[in-house]
This record gives structure tokens, sequence and C-alpha cells, in this order.
């Protein structure tokens, strides 16, 4: 049975409501209530400190997610159709899957400094091993058949990879783009509190050094609104349209 639009607005309204009720009876600067956070982050608005930080948390993010997305790509792609390079490749793999992302930013910022390279190198090497792994599950199981009709109809390299790769790609794509986000911007974050003097991680920062809970919160609140519009406006717009072609064979079949 499918579920009405409004059961999509309850959870949040009851948890900013529990969330009130809980500040209001501990009355604790520890523990500031959404009002209390709201008037920090106008505030924050207001000084112009929150657009500079979260454009700049942001531009890392971009890039990071980029980069990691189209190595990721290309090296789960080429370990799911070569097996000896998988062979090759997998303990590689493996290791940097179960690297800490606190060790590679660390040793990076050892090694080249707390410089910008070094920040966003460290986002990327932490996340390419997760986009390699859940691409080449689907280049695995890419149907030989349509591999069979594109030879068949003399397909080019470039006609392959849009018509008979891509569609079937696109769900391990999206698994990956999704997961990608929620985890690149959180390395992010820790990647500028650790060595970096700007970004929402080293507002993040600040406040934990004087124990201001209500700027911790605004700033978090803030990002993850934005990266929620991001999935609103646009990851799920694709997905649908990139998966109209399964809904249409469904409806004809």
């Amino acid at each position: 049975m499918k579920a009405a639009p409004w059961i999509h607005w309850i959870a949040l309204p009851t948890s900013l409501l529990i969330w009130g009720l809980v500040a209001a009876l501990l009355d604790t600067p520890l523990l500031p209530g959404p009002l209390a956070v709201l008037q920090t982050l106008w505030g924050e608005v207001r000084a112009g400190e929150l657009q500079h930080h979260l454009g700049v948390t942001l531009r890392r993010v971009l890039l990071s997610f980029a980069l990691a997305m189209a190595l990721g790509t290309l090296l789960g792609v080429w370990m799911g159709r070569a097996p000896l390079v998988n062979a090759l490749l997998d303990p590689l793999l493996v290791l940097f899957l179960n690297l800490p992302a606190l060790v590679t930013i660390i040793l990076l910022y050892v090694w080249l400094g707390l410089v910008e390279t070094a920040a966003v190198l460290a986002v990327v090497i932490n996340k390419v091993p997760n986009v390699a792994v859940t691409v080449r599950e689907g280049a695995r199981s890419l149907d030989h058949r349509l591999e069979q009709m594109a030879a068949v109809y003399h397909f080019t390299r470039w006609q392959r990879l849009a018509h008979v790769w891509t569609p079937q790609l696109f769900p391990y794509l999206m698994a990956a783009t999704r997961g990608g986000l929620a985890l690149i911007w959180k390395i992010v974050l820790v990647v500028e509190l650790l060595g970096r003097s700007d970004g929402v991680g080293f507002q993040l920062h600040m406040a934990f050094q004087v124990f201001d809970v209500a700027s911790l919160l605004a700033y978090s609140l803030a990002f993850i609104a934005v990266v929620q519009v991001i999935e609103l406006a646009v990851l799920q717009p694709l997905e649908r349209r990139a998966s109209y072609w399964r809904q249409a064979g469904g409806r004809h079949a």
C-alpha cells in the first residue's frame, strides 16, 4: 500500500517539538532549543560568516566528489571487466577500504603540509575505493546479450558506453553518488577541523573550543539542509528520469 504524501512531514516536526520540550525542561546552554539555534544561524547569516564558510566547504565537497566519482568509476569498470586487473588490485582496494580516514588525513598533512591539495587529496583517497567497489559489481553484472546485440549492430565504443553500459550501471552509480555525498562531506569537515582555517569544519572546531553548542548545531544543520536540497533537487529527479525506461518497459511488458 502506498503511503500518503503527508506521512513524510510527520517525523521532522515531531523531532523539533521533542527537541524544544527537552531543551526547555533542561534549561542549559549545552542543549539550546530550536529558536536559540535559529537566532544563532540568523546572526551568522547577517555577519556573512555562514555564507563564506558554507561556500568554502561546498567547494571542497564538490571538487572531491567529482574527482572521487570519476576515478572510482574508471577503476570499478576496469576491475569489473578485466579479471586479471581485479585480481591484482583487489588486495589494495581492501587495504584502502579499511584504512581510517583520520590516518589518511594526518599522513597527507604531514607529507604535503597544511595545504588545500592535501585536504582534497585526503578526501578523494578515502572515497575512491567505495565508488570502485560499488561500480565493479555493476560492471560484473552487465548483460552479455546486450553486448552481443551491440556487436551485431556495429556499435562504436561511445555508443556502447551511452546506450548499453551507462543504463545498466546507473543504479550502481546512483548508489555510489548518494553514499559518496554522505561520506565526503563528513570527511571534509574532519579535514577542515584538523588543518584548514576556513569552512564549516573550522567553525565547528572554534565553537567546540568555547562549548558554543548553538553554533555547532547551527552550522551542522545549515550544511545538512544544503545537502538535502541537492538530494531533492538534483539526485532524485535525475534518478527518476534515468530509470524511466525501466518503468516504461514494465508497463508495456
